[in-house]
């Protein structure tokens, strides 16, 4: 008997997403987002992106069995969590009663929604079949059961919160996810990262990865953070007299409240603004980075070391789980043979877990994720369509040989907007809608930052590279995928490739197998022909603020939008005059 299973995350938070599941088989992946053209959606519904998964598998609502989200209601008396939360926040008694009272009101706007957005795509709300899973389980789901490790595995979960979880550890055996220990808000890592990452100047759920791109340019002995948290006895245990704070106790600015207190300022000074990374900012960057890793790897010590030294498996999932220094130092103990980190591991991909999670739960085990090619893709014929309505009207041209036409243009030290095949799901770009560029070309990637990204100078570039080529240039062999980890970059290679080299040494390497994506190996294939290394640099397409494109019309307006000059989708190549650009 066929399964076929919905997942859908958002409605009440950010990043909403659809992920279809039918038979096990991951038919359709993607972030609302990229069709609204709005970044992570804020309290939007996953209403494109789902219909965007029924019509990729060519199904109807009535085709459905379980419509699952990753959100449910916590017990006051089955589970410590919304105890916890009243007591540590004490200093804001209308929350805290809230949290005892009606503690799960939160669950039932969020399932009215989901109702309501299902009848708006041709549900039956009375008969829809719609099961809420736990947010944190959701997470380990997507981790565990996507990771294809057929072994106990440990599995951690690490983000800012759930309903009340922020924390998960657990491990899985023959399908089935064993929790451990939980922790509650406000007692958040991911909590803590994103307050700092406010106080540093840039977005909550947005700026994590700038702060942590900040990082290799500070001293992290400069400054002790120890005081914003510690893990002792089994616990960790966050300050908020200085972050992780609601209510009264925050910082606020021109109308806006922070998850930082005015103490923070008091003891650090004034909240960063602009662009610039500098003194002490860029310090305060490691120190928060330096601090996240230690309490994080106290606290896998403490609740997984056992397992780990059992199987040598970890399955990582959450937002944290996109801290690529973390992860290296995870790769780096003795006792792990492998960590999968699920691609899309911030709250897109709960859609991914809870659908993974029902899909198991009813007897239908799931396939290793081995790509994230789960979104839209495009003909040459929708492609010539879209440039002919295009205001710009781009002149264009179909080429025989894409992978050889556009290594010959990379080399010649252009960068390229590549757009081909299906749209990728989750944060990283991997080859289906990247900005890419050759690393041996000095000044690239300052090139794209200044005239097409519009981001700050310090942001690294990153590798996709042949799996070939990674032995060769990266100081550790383990697979790397989804670009989820940094590793130490071996001798004479940052002179090889220095565009995509960080200031520490490292690269965030996304290591291709061409089964998956075909015409983007093969030109690295020629770029290795023709300079020595197959490697090209890959940021995604899109301007700074924006979300990914995900439609020819959407290239074509970044691309005339930006000072790119060269555009590949599929194979058709759009060229602009110099007159056009800005």
């Amino acid at each position: 008997m066929g399964l076929t299973v919905l997942g859908l995350s958002g409605a009440l938070s950010h990043d909403p997403s659809a992920a279809l599941y039918v038979d096990g088989k991951l038919i359709a992946a993607v972030e609302e987002e990229r069709f609204v053209r709005d970044k992570h959606a804020k309290n939007r519904m996953p209403y494109e992106s789902a219909k965007f998964c029924l019509e990729q598998a060519g199904i109807t609502p009535a085709d459905v069995d379980v419509v699952c989200i990753p959100f449910a209601p916590i017990s006051l008396f089955g589970s410590k969590a919304r105890w916890h939360y009243a007591k540590r926040y004490w200093y804001a008694p209308d929350r805290s009663l809230d949290a005892l009272l009606t503690g799960n009101r939160r669950f039932k706007r969020y399932r009215k929604k989901i109702l309501w957005c299902l009848e708006q795509l041709g549900f039956d709300a009375k008969k829809v079949r719609l099961e809420p899973v736990e947010h944190h389980l959701a997470h380990a789901s997507s981790a565990y059961h996507c990771s294809g490790f057929s072994e106990k595995t440990a599995i951690l979960g690490i983000d800012g919160k759930g309903e009340y979880a922020t924390t998960f550890f657990g491990w899985g055996e023959n399908g089935k996810i064993h929790k451990i220990k939980e922790f509650y808000d406000p007692d958040s890592l991911g909590g803590l990262y994103g307050a700092i990452t406010e106080y540093l100047g840039f977005e909550m759920l947005d700026g994590e990865f700038k702060v942590m791109g900040m990082a290799p340019y500070g001293d992290a002995a400069k400054y002790d953070f120890s005081r914003l948290a510690k893990f002792e006895n089994g616990e960790l245990i966050i300050n908020t007299d200085y972050a992780n704070v609601i209510g009264f106790r925050r910082y606020k600015e021109k109308g806006k409240g922070y998850y930082f207190s005015p103490k923070l300022i008091e003891w650090l000074g004034p909240k960063r603004e602009g662009d610039i990374a500098d003194d002490p900012y860029i310090h305060y960057a490691a120190a928060m980075q330096a601090l996240f890793e230690k309490l994080a790897l106290e606290m896998i010590d403490y609740y997984l070391g056992d397992i780990l030294k059992e199987t040598g498996r970890l399955a990582f999932a959450g937002g944290c789980a996109l801290n690529v220094k973390l992860n290296q130092r995870i790769i780096a103990r003795p006792d792990v043979k492998e960590l999968f980190v699920q691609p899309a591991s911030g709250d897109a991909g709960t859609a991914v877990g809870a659908a993974a999670f029902i899909s198991v739960k009813n007897g239908v085990p799931i396939e290793k994720m081995e790509h994230v090619y789960l979104g839209p893709s495009y003909s040459n014929e929708d492609i010539i369509a879209a440039c002919a309505r295009h205001p710009n009207k781009p002149q264009w041209q179909k080429i025989d040989d894409v992978p050889q036409e556009i290594a010959k243009v990379l080399v010649e030290g252009n960068p390229v907007a590549w757009f081909q095949g299906r749209m990728e799901f989750g944060p990283r770009a991997l080859g289906g809608r990247s900005i890419i560029g050759c690393p041996s070309v000095d000044g690239v990637a300052d090139r794209i930052n200044e005239q097409i990204k519009f981001r700050e100078r310090w942001r690294p570039f990153c590798p996709s590279m042949l799996d070939t080529v990674a032995p060769q240039m990266l100081s550790v062999d383990h697979p790397s995928p989804f670009m989820t980890f940094t590793f130490d970059v071996k001798e004479g290679w940052a002179e090889r490739v220095p565009e995509v080299v960080h200031e520490d040494g490292t690269a965030r390497a996304q290591v291709l197998k061409r089964d998956y994506n075909p015409r983007y190996y093969d030109l690295m294939k020629e770029l290795e022909a023709m300079t020595g290394n197959g490697v090209v640099l890959n940021t995604s397409l899109n301007r700074r603020g924006e979300p990914m494109v995900c439609s020819p019309t959407d290239a074509l307006n970044m691309f005339y939008g930006s000072d790119l000059q060269f555009l590949i989708m599929e194979d058709i190549l759009v060229v602009k005059n110099k007159a056009d650009a800005r």
